[in-house]
């Protein structure tokens, strides 16, 4: 090892007096380009590799900011999608809570305004809890509505909340009849989870898709024209003593959220308080 050190120290130094002796005797401008004939290789490569180390620590340099600012962008994204949900949602709640107190306003009758806190689930809708109860004095059989139309009544009253038997629930029966025909007849749920019409087959020719069924107000349980659904389908048994007609409830009872409660006295026609569309 230190004989290669050597050897290198002597060539190096027998360059130096080989250059000087060239220049002392008039050959410099051979020896410089002797010099440059060596050294111009060395140099470059020297400046190349210098450049591609810079241009490699740039390029790091780069993906690092282009990462973290990705990063950044999408924790932006998120915090904004999220922001923009909770504005939607706040502006559905406040057209849905306009819509309540609005129809509140207008009834001739006292109602308690509610907040459904649970649902039932057994193949549709069976029954709501609402946040109002023993507390509120709300009576048994209280009928529940929505600017839609009419959900139920009340079949229980607790301490803090009430569960509502929605017009799905098979045991429900409301005394009901068309807009445009007054054909008179049952509103029931089945266990399907969907609304029936149960009428004479005599008035089976009056009724037509789309028709609207509003509460007839017989038994003084439910105030008479609330919005029931409308005809989606009807059921031709023949000769038959009762047809029947599938329809769509005016409530959708899987995403209702407010609700009113009639505390007061319901020997009223709400007819031109609600847009039956009749």
């Amino acid at each position: 090892m230190k004989i290669r050190k050597f050897a290198l120290l002597v060539s190096v130094v027998a360059v130096c007096l080989l250059l000087l002796t060239l220049q002392s005797r008039g050959y410099g401008a051979s020896a410089r380009d002797l010099l440059a004939l060596v050294t111009t290789p060395v140099q470059s490569g020297v400046a190349r590799a210098h450049r591609a180390a810079f241009a490699v620590w740039d390029t790091y340099f780069d993906w690092k900011n282009a990462r973290a600012e990705n990063r950044h962008l999408r924790d932006e994204n998120q915090r904004l999608r999220v922001e923009a949900l909770r504005v939607g949602e706040t502006e559905d709640e406040n057209r849905r809570l306009r819509r309540l107190l609005a129809l509140q306003a207008r009834l001739p009758l006292t109602t308690l305004s509610g907040e459904i806190i649970g649902r039932d689930w057994g193949g549709g809708i069976r029954s709501l809890t609402v946040n109002r109860g023993r507390g509120d004095r709300v009576p048994r059989l209280t009928a529940v509505i929505s600017p839609d139309g009419l959900i139920g009544r009340i079949v229980d009253v607790r301490l803090g909340a009430s569960i509502v038997q929605v017009l799905t629930d098979p045991a429900s029966t409301v005394s009901a009849h068309l807009v445009r025909t007054r054909t008179p007849g049952i509103v029931e749920g089945d266990a399907r989870g969907t609304l029936r019409f149960k009428y004479m087959a005599r008035d089976a020719a009056g009724i037509e898709i789309g028709d609207v069924l509003v509460t007839s107000g017989q038994g003084e349980l439910f105030p008479r024209g609330i919005p029931i659904g409308r005809v989606q389908a009807i059921d031709d048994r023949g000769p038959a003593l009762f047809h029947y007609a599938a329809l769509e409830p005016a409530v959708d009872f899987a995403r209702i959220d407010e609700v009113l409660l009639v505390t007061g006295e319901t020997r009223r026609d709400l007819a031109a308080y609600f847009a039956t569309g009749g």
